[in-house]
């Protein structure tokens, strides 16, 4: 039987029940964006602090890989997580998730560092960081699922570009915010000391604005809805089903999934990189440009994910995909070889605008190809195994790199395949718009 909106157990959202499942989503993700920002804005101090070596470099790989190992928990974080909210609920999961990021995160403030309890320090460490992957896949089970399931069917690209793609800028941008003001109060030296900390305690202060947010929310209607029908009722295991019954869907998935993680993780993410060992811009010149890729991931998400509700999911993956695929190499060139701070500052936004419309229909896409009773299961590992794997790939740009001016050649060869991964997937998936119920 299955589940449509002329079911008698049907559960019709009011006005405020989408506004606030649809802020709650975006939040819920800016918040665990934001945790997971911090590291990257204390990654020099955190480093000589608990993975110190003579070579600083080093040090900072350090850093940056226990970055990827909240990466690789991830999938295992919507397993359990998605089960949790596919039989209990999407609120439930997404406010315990959430909260434990915040707690987990304010925990890093105050470990102690290796000059302090030795090498217990980098272990306690990496521990924390692999408690909070597992969350953050939760929060990514949960916000990727409500908001969608809340909203009018003729809005639900939009949200789906709000959610993933505005979640990320406003995450960075909460970070930067956060950063301004700790660097302030604790200037020079004495952010080595403190500084770091209270960067990571803020997150904390991320767990209570949650709850605050979705304490009026309610739950998914069409969750409740399902939960009401027999037929409907959740799995006792949605991960088993998932990798059983939907596991086709799930390989399908991953194509796309890969490939809009690449996107964003070689564009958006490798940038700020890009402008200190290629092209080595003014600070001015680099900032400006950074702030206005950040309204730019904002901007491309939004609006081609509206756009794939009017046109389709599976024209609009084809489309950036060849598009993309064709200017990556252009883009990359030109970033790489112009002086001219106009022109850099252009090819940057033209290649963050296309690695990040790649993931814009994305949460709408992943929504419409599970039933209600796996979907917050299906769709966080969707999303998290794929992701995962784009959030490795600058690791092994800069590896084959060799040299920083190998840097644009390992980017194009690295992102155009991923792309090619990801037009393969947009040629074989159905087109899923208004297959949600």
């Amino acid at each position: 039987m299955s589940i449509s909106t002329a079911s008698p157990y049907a559960v019709q959202p009011t006005r405020k029940q989408v506004v606030t499942a649809t802020i709650a989503s975006l939040l819920g993700w800016s918040l665990d964006l934001f945790d997971l920002f911090v590291l990257l804005y204390v990654a020099p101090d955190v480093g000589k602090l608990f993975f110190p070596s003579s070579n600083p470099t080093l040090s900072l790989a350090s850093v940056y890989g226990s970055f990827a190992v909240t990466l690789l928990m991830r999938p295992l974080g919507s397993g359990l997580f998605g089960s949790f909210a596919d039989r209990f609920g999407r609120k439930r999961a997404m406010i315990t998730a959430v909260v434990g990021v915040g707690i987990l995160t304010a925990l890093f403030g105050a470990l102690p560092t290796v000059h302090q309890i030795g090498a217990l320090a980098p272990i306690l460490f990496l521990f924390l960081r692999l408690c909070q992957g597992i969350c953050v896949g939760g929060v990514v089970a949960s916000t990727h699922t409500i908001g969608t399931e809340s909203v009018s069917p003729k809005w639900r690209g939009l949200v789906s570009g709000l959610i993933g793609g505005g979640g990320a800028g406003i995450g960075s941008l909460i970070a930067s915010i956060v950063y301004a003001i700790w660097s302030s109060v604790f200037p020079g030296p004495a952010f080595d000391v403190w500084g770091w900390r209270c960067m990571f305690f803020s997150g904390i202060l991320s767990g209570l604005l949650g709850v605050f947010v979705f304490n009026s929310l309610e739950e998914s209607p069409l969750w409740q809805q399902a939960k009401h029908v027999e037929a409907q009722e959740a799995p006792k295991a949605p991960v088993r089903s998932v990798f059983t019954t939907y596991r086709r869907i799930l390989f399908v998935n991953l194509m796309i999934t890969v490939g809009g993680g690449s996107g964003y993780y070689l564009t958006s993410g490798y940038l700020p990189t890009f402008f200190k060992v290629v092209n080595k811009p003014p600070h001015a010149t680099a900032s400006m440009a950074l702030i206005a890729a950040s309204l730019v991931v904002i901007l491309a998400a939004v609006l081609v994910g509206h756009l794939s509700e009017l046109v389709g999911r599976k024209p609009v993956f084809l489309t950036t995909g060849v598009i993309a695929l064709v200017a990556v190499p252009f883009l990359y060139h030109g970033m790489a070889t112009t002086h001219a701070p106009g022109a850099l500052i252009a090819y940057a936004l033209i290649l963050v605008f296309l690695g990040n419309a790649a993931y814009a229909p994305i949460v709408a896409f992943l929504n419409e190809r599970f039933p209600t009773k796996v979907r917050s299961t299906g769709t966080g590992l969707s999303w998290n195994m794929g992701f995962a794997v784009g959030g490795m790939l600058p690791t092994f740009v800069s590896l084959a790199a060799g040299t920083t001016s190998n840097i644009p050649t390992a980017l194009t060869i690295f992102l155009m395949a991923a792309l090619a991964l990801y037009v393969i997937g947009a040629l074989v998936i159905p087109e899923t718009r208004g297959h949600f119920e």
